[in-house]
């Protein structure tokens, strides 16, 4: 799986550029827009990469921007051609958060903040089907079974032996004491979370509930960071309904100084082995009472 090789990290690409090509002929995103004969929102969200761009549009707009080198030209407009190819969850079917999914694939480091359960791609096979069953009532058995598959195979990022991205998570205890599926599900799971922790590019951090009110009672959140300067990085915000994208610096800032107070309060990645052992272990007893195996 090329890591670059999705349309969402194409996308980014080529709007990065264009946007770089614009501010170097001093022209603003309104005067484009009206060249375009299209709304200056479009122009910004050609320029993030929300938005594909046809070929002629950036034959177009190199003219615009007075740039005359045919390979440039050339290799932009390619760039355009391949936006549109389907990135490998388009495969499996109908994906709501498919833009974060692209974003993740692209990301060089993830950072998030989990504060009911344990994430997606810390997520063992057994936890992730009941996760996704217990969350979603009203799913058929299908939806269930593609929101499974796309969850497992988002993995293959994290756990790549050649290129595995930076993973820094940190969890509320109270994703690790929620009880997810059945005592032995969750058991599993924490002793899962414990490997996984002690790989050099994967740290895993737990914020205890004696820490009190903290930056991140407000909910999950999670920051991306991309290679090859694709701008300041992406924070998302996931919804029941609907997701939220911010990538405005000031807004990264903002939320990476919220992961940073919660780093610091948080248990360091040796004291949370052994809370999440203690868990574990607790649930080792749980899951041999009657009626819950």
């Amino acid at each position: 799986m090329a890591v670059n090789g999705n349309p969402t990290v194409r996308r980014r690409r080529l709007g990065a550029e264009l946007r770089r090509l614009r501010l170097a002929s001093g022209l603003t995103s309104t005067q484009v827009a009206k060249y375009l004969l299209i709304s200056q929102p479009k122009v910004s969200h050609l320029e993030n990469g929300r938005r594909a761009i046809k070929p002629r549009d950036v034959r177009d707009l190199c003219a615009l921007y007075h740039v005359t080198d045919p390979q440039v030209i050339d290799g932009l407009m390619q760039m355009a051609r391949e936006a549109d190819r389907q990135g490998w969850w388009v495969a499996c079917g109908e994906v709501p958060y498919a833009v974060y999914i692209g974003l993740e694939t692209a990301a060089a480091s993830v950072r998030s903040y989990d504060p009911l359960v344990i994430p997606g791609l810390l997520q063992t096979p057994a936890y992730a089907q009941a996760v996704i069953e217990e969350t979603i009532p009203q799913a058929t058995a299908e939806q269930i079974a593609v929101r499974r598959e796309v969850r497992l195979r988002r993995q293959f990022r994290a756990h790549h032996p050649a290129r595995p991205f930076r993973l820094w998570v940190v969890l509320d205890e109270s994703a690790l004491r929620r009880v997810v599926g059945s005592p032995q599900i969750m058991r599993e799971q924490l002793e899962y979370l414990n490997r996984l922790g002690a790989q050099p590019h994967i740290t895993v951090q737990v914020l205890p509930h004696t820490v009190g009110a903290h930056p991140g009672v407000s909910g999950q959140f999670s920051i991306l960071d991309f290679p090859d300067a694709l701008g300041a990085g992406t924070v998302y915000l996931e919804r029941f309904t609907s997701d939220l994208y911010l990538e405005k610096r000031s807004e990264v800032r903002h939320f990476s100084a919220m992961f940073d107070h919660l780093q610091a309060q948080a248990l360091n990645p040796e004291r949370t082995g052994c809370f999440i052992s203690r868990a574990a272990e607790e649930l080792l007893g749980a899951a041999s009472l009657p009626g819950r195996a």
